[in-house]
């Protein structure tokens, strides 16, 4: 009788112990997948020069390592303060570049504590309606300017001629502002700054093809608002 009653509860722990294994694997393959998933999102969406390779990486390994974290802690507060100590040790100096990196950081946060509470119902519903979110604000261009800022430089010789170039700039830009002028033995330089209402009918190059038929102007560039300008 004694023996028995061993043996239905070491067969109930074994069973116990085999559920808590699936859902081990379960939840760490489900953070994979959404981590994997939403770095693609991430890649197809991303706008703009800093685009790092890593970070793909870094937004697929978050989330299972969050979700390791929390299988540890499982509801032990002690537990969880000895984690919190250890985790307050490690300095992370990597600068964000763009606030939206830091929206997905806390995405795929949010996906590995999720997945490390066994919420998978939430995890899956939450994933795929910020995707949809993020797809929407990605096709209707949310937040973009219509205005375009560009600077443009002008090197000549000889004369400046003022009223002819700033004739045309007025006539394809909505402001016209001189940033700095130099003038040296037999050239000068003069940058500007411009703001462009709508670039389809008043294009920059043609403005810039105009300019360049003036007499006595040697080079003409016109710089994005991204690059930097050393003053």
């Amino acid at each position: 009788m004694i023996f028995s009653d061993e043996l239905q509860e070491f067969l109930n722990k074994f069973i116990r112990t085999g559920q808590d294994i699936g859902d081990v694997l379960f939840s760490l393959s489900l953070a994979v997948i959404m981590g994997f998933f939403i770095s693609q999102l991430y890649k197809k969406t991303h706008r703009g020069l800093n685009y790092e390779h890593t970070f793909m990486a870094t937004l697929v390994l978050l989330a299972p390592i969050v979700t390791v974290v929390m299988l540890y802690i499982r509801g032990d507060l002690v537990l969880s303060l000895g984690l919190i100590g250890s985790l307050s040790i490690i300095r992370f100096r990597t600068p964000i570049k763009d606030t939206r990196d830091m929206v997905f950081l806390f995405w795929v946060i949010a996906v590995g504590l999720g997945a490390g509470t066994f919420n998978w119902g939430v995890v899956a519903i939450s994933t795929v309606m910020i995707a949809v979110v993020v797809g929407i604000l990605y096709f209707i261009r949310y937040g973009t300017n219509k205005n375009a800022d560009f600077v443009l430089v002008i090197n000549g010789k000889d004369n400046y001629q003022r009223e002819n170039i700033e004739q045309i700039l007025n006539e394809y830009s909505a402001d016209v502002r001189v940033r700095s002028f130099d003038v040296q033995d037999q050239s000068w330089e003069v940058i500007y700054e411009l703001r462009f209402l709508d670039l389809e009918k008043h294009p920059a190059d043609k403005m810039v093809e105009d300019l360049r038929n003036l007499p006595g102007l040697r080079k003409v560039s016109l710089l994005a608002p991204q690059l930097s300008l050393p003053m």
